[in-house]
């Protein structure tokens, strides 16, 4: 039967914890132990040296290992035992050259042979270690013993028990132990109170859980056809989508780094940011048209929604441009019926020149116009649409005229940014021209280059010197917006597309009253000669 750990991060964690800090705890105690034993060994053999040391300076020992027999009785056994006796130590040994005791703590040993090599003392080096002899196990010191003129006679060993080495260090285990038990006690606690915040923070989930709601963060925020971006709480990019890079021209590099650091001045960081508050907010970026809503967090940060309407409000205006249209077909079915039964009655009447110079003047009109733009504009597209403008223009009263100046080659890299650019332009100037006296409107294309510098005039009110730049700011309109879109986005849709080109858009005041409106499109026409350009057909 397989047994199974527990699933949720709190009892995972404290487990884990609490095995670390038992772990921990037990190394740091037996690693103290060892490096005290090696400290009391150390301190024992010194010692032990000291004692040695200080025996062979008596000159009573050399004097009795040369003078005297080794005997249990001797003088240098007596004094041997003193110094053993005085100092705590478990055995002094006096032995001559031969290695023969002349002391021993068990007298029957003296006259006998060292258990151990005193070579090394014999030849005058001092020796510390832990040996075993006769006695056990010791800290020993030996040393070599001179006589008055420095000659070595024999040596001095002298030996400290290890149980007393041991019995310090064991003294040292209990409270070693209480002070590991104390550790060991507060790093318990700690782990449970880690553990338990984290579990407040997880939500009391299991690993394979978090693991499991990361993976469909991950295939949903990618997956989704609206671009996400959060943000922490000091305005740095967290976390951004496929859809949000595509959107925002950002790169994978790009999080991490501050908000103004990744994104242009303009309503878009404004309202990424926070500091245009609302819901459905419209801003432009890169020439696309955005819907963004933004949600704090709990951390100070912030998600941010993105949704393209770009298509959405091309179409609106094409459905703008289309109502326009109907409706000027509708006045000019009205008209032509009124023209019908005028010449209608000429006819019958008899009035046949009169007729004809009726027919002529009516159709003239519109025939003159339409070949005008067509001599000064040779792309397709903006021939179309100028015709399309000039006819709803008409309808409202107002006159629009391609300047004389005007020659556009058909050699445009993206027509429909220059179609977009001039739809809007010319919208805003019917608008502000209709109602107008002399109400009137003009567009001026001209290639410098590569270069298109457009230019579109009405007779309007103007625009205030105050009202200059505000006016391309998005959502920024006087208008009434109509249901199926709002307004504000025209102009700075323009600006936008301007910028992407290199160039930019402005507005000034026109000679006698109105507003003119100039928009420099730079790299906005291909080489001549450029296999890639567009042929010149209508």
């Amino acid at each position: 039967m397989r047994i199974r750990g527990p699933r949720r991060v709190f009892s995972q964690v404290l487990l884990a914890q609490l095995a670390i800090v038992t772990g921990v705890t037990a190394l740091a105690t037996g690693l103290f132990l060892a490096l005290f034993s090696d400290e009391l060994d150390e301190q024992a053999m010194r010692r032990a040296l000291a004692i040695a040391r200080t025996t062979a300076a008596e000159p009573r020992f050399a004097e009795g290992v040369r003078t005297t027999p080794p005997s249990p009785d001797g003088p240098v056994q007596a004094a041997a035992e003193r110094i053993r006796r005085a100092s705590g130590a478990a055995y002094v040994v006096i032995m001559d050259r031969r290695g023969v005791r002349w002391s021993h703590p068990e007298p029957d040993r003296v006259g006998r042979r060292v258990s151990t090599d005193p070579s090394t003392a014999l030849a005058g080096r001092d020796v510390m270690e832990i040996d075993v002899g006769t006695l056990g196990r010791s800290a020993r010191g030996k040393v070599p013993l001179r006589d008055d003129e420095g000659r070595i006679v024999g040596a001095v060993s002298v030996g400290i028990a290890y149980d007393n080495v041991r019995d310090g260090l064991l003294y040292a285990v209990p409270v070693l132990l209480a002070y590991a038990s104390g550790a060991l006690t507060l790093g318990a606690v700690a782990a449970y109170l880690v553990a338990r915040r984290l579990r407040s923070r997880t939500h009391d989930l299991s690993f394979s859980d978090i693991s499991a709601l990361l993976t469909e963060r991950e295939a949903m925020l990618h997956g989704i056809r609206e671009g996400v971006v959060a943000l922490d709480g000091r305005g740095r990019v967290r976390l951004v989508n496929d859809e949000a890079q595509r959107l925002l021209d950002l790169r994978a590099e790009d999080i991490g780094r501050p908000l103004e650091e990744v994104l242009p001045p303009g309503r878009t960081r404004d309202v990424l940011a926070g500091r245009v508050t609302g819901s459905d907010l419209l801003a432009v970026s890169g020439g696309r048209v955005l819907v963004a809503n933004r949600m704090p967090t709990g951390d100070g940060g912030a998600v941010a929604t993105l949704r393209d309407r770009t298509e959405l409000e091309l179409l609106s205006r094409e459905l703008d441009g289309t109502r326009g249209l109907i409706d000027a077909l509708r006045a000019q079915d009205h008209e032509h019926a009124n023209r019908l039964h005028a010449l209608l009655g000429l006819l019958e009447l008899g009035m046949h020149q009169e007729a004809v110079e009726f027919l002529g003047e009516a159709v003239g009109v519109r025939r003159t116009t339409a070949e005008q733009v067509a001599e000064r504009i040779h792309d397709p597209l903006l021939y179309a649409l100028l015709v399309g403008k000039a006819t709803v223009a008409a309808e409202r009263g107002v006159t629009l005229r391609v300047a004389p100046d005007t020659l556009l080659p058909n050699r445009l890299v993206d027509p429909r940014d220059l179609v977009t650019v001039v739809g809007n332009l010319v919208d805003n100037a019917l608008d502000a021209a209709s109602g107008s006296r002399e109400a009137r409107v003009e567009v001026a294309l001209r290639a410098e280059g590569r270069t298109v510098v457009l230019r579109v005039s009405d007779t309007g009110p103007g625009v205030p010197a105050e009202l200059r730049e505000v006016i391309f700011t998005e959502g920024w309109t006087l208008k009434d917006s109509p249901a199926h879109r709002p307004r504000g986005i025209g102009l700075a849709l323009v600006r936008r597309l301007a910028e992407r080109y290199g160039g930019g858009a402005t507005v000034g005041d026109r000679d006698g009253g109105g507003a003119v409106f100039t928009v420099v499109l730079p790299d906005a026409l291909t080489d001549p000669g450029d296999g890639s350009a567009p042929g010149d057909g209508r």
